[in-house]
């Protein structure tokens, strides 16, 4: 499931992956998996947090909730689509790689607080019990907002059902 994405189910209301897209960074049944959350951005730039030199390049790159797991700690990735690949990331790179990576074309650079991890067969039992829907990502992916909108919108290109759960208001008992 490497590279692929999850795409919370509404019934995952509570806490961080509330409407999450998540990218699968790494992923071994034996070992568990890894990944970021996409489209959290905390309204928080770099250099709300990080004064030294060599971020200054980055002061006001975008940071986003990667995830519940070490949250005191920041990284910087890079995200760019491969014709022959597909989706393809560096990850945990220094500032400095950061800062190179974003003067390339094609590529997004993102800071992440914390990350996404299940320990062995947890996120399996999670896909049985439906918590996620799984998705390939598509070359457009980088082109789409980083927010919480991306939930709602990838999940209307999957199926008639699932644009109808993207489109349902957050609580239907209210109406």
């Amino acid at each position: 499931m490497q590279g692929g994405l999850l795409i919370a189910d509404p019934s995952l209301r509570d806490g961080i992956f509330d409407r999450s897209v998540i990218l699968l960074t790494a992923h071994a049944p034996a070992e568990g998996a890894a990944g970021l959350i996409l489209n959290h951005p905390t309204g928080k730039v770099v250099g709300d947090f990080l004064k030294g030199a060599e971020f200054a390049p980055l002061r006001k790159l975008a940071v986003h909730e990667g995830g519940p797991v070490m949250r005191e700690q920041m990284t910087f990735s890079s995200f760019w689509w491969s014709r022959k690949l597909g989706l393809r990331w560096a990850m945990r790179i220094s500032a400095k790689q950061a800062a190179e990576h974003s003067h390339k074309p094609g590529r997004i650079v993102r800071a992440f607080i914390g990350y996404s991890g299940w320990s062995p067969g947890q996120l399996e039992n999670e896909l049985k019990r439906q918590s996620w829907f799984s998705a390939s990502p598509q070359p457009d992916l980088l082109g789409q907002a980083h927010d919480r909108s991306l939930w709602a919108q990838l999940l209307r290109g999957m199926s008639p059902m699932h644009r109808i759960l993207a489109e349902a208001p957050d609580d239907p008992f209210l109406n």
